[in-house]
């Protein structure tokens, strides 16, 4: 069965679990796991997508007691399964309302589907964490080659909107992971300070989890 939800924390009882959700991607960082290895943990990651949301339901459920944190994080873009996920978000507010819902994303979504699905999930999950990634168009460009046209500027107005509807929003970029791309870590704290959120410079880590 596909591995649809994962730990880090290999303790018997972990506060998060992650939701890999899809392997479909706008993006093609040139950082990402993805690219060095096929697990995360152990536990293997790639998928073709056909899945139900009963399955994720039923690999959830085997986790008791139940963690206080779900993210929706794996080797693709959560929001390209906006209603899965939205669904799944629906059932764990019905049935855990205590659990907090986290997405990590690459902030595409408003600019695949032409609307503001930030709205959409108003009341369904709590924080979301963006990758800003870069301080300007021509450094996102080359680090992450996005598939959208104007990925860069979709990012900060996306970032925007969730902050607007009311959610914990962070903007993180990841340094490290080579000595050619420089990021100007000072400016993308501005960049995300000016749009209202929070800031996270992660570090890269060689061969991950």
């Amino acid at each position: 069965m596909y591995t649809l939800v994962y730990s880090i924390d290999k303790s018997e009882h972990p506060e998060t679990v992650y939701i890999n959700l899809t392997n479909s991607c706008t993006n093609s960082c040139i950082f990402c796991l993805r690219n060095q290895k096929d697990d995360v943990c152990g536990a293997e990651m790639w998928h073709d997508d056909n899945f139900t949301l009963e399955d994720i339901i039923e690999q959830f459920e085997k986790y008791n007691p139940k963690p206080k944190n779900v993210v929706f994080c794996g080797y693709g873009e959560p929001f390209l399964r906006r209603e899965m996920m939205k669904e799944f978000c629906k059932y764990l507010r019905k049935n855990y309302p205590s659990i907090k819902i986290r997405v990590n994303t690459n902030g595409h979504a408003n600019a695949i589907y032409k609307t503001n699905v930030a709205k959409e999930f108003h009341g369904l999950i709590d924080s979301v964490s963006v990758s800003l990634n870069a301080a300007n168009e021509d450094d996102y460009d080359k680090i992450c080659k996005p598939k959208i046209k104007n990925a860069y500027e979709e990012v900060k107005k996306f970032i925007k909107a969730c902050v607007d509807e009311g959610m914990e929003v962070s903007a993180s970029i990841v340094t490290g992971f080579d000595k050619v791309h420089y990021i100007d870590a000072g400016e993308c704290e501005k960049i995300a300070k000016s749009l209202g959120a929070k800031f996270r410079n992660r570090e890269f880590i060689e061969n991950g989890y």
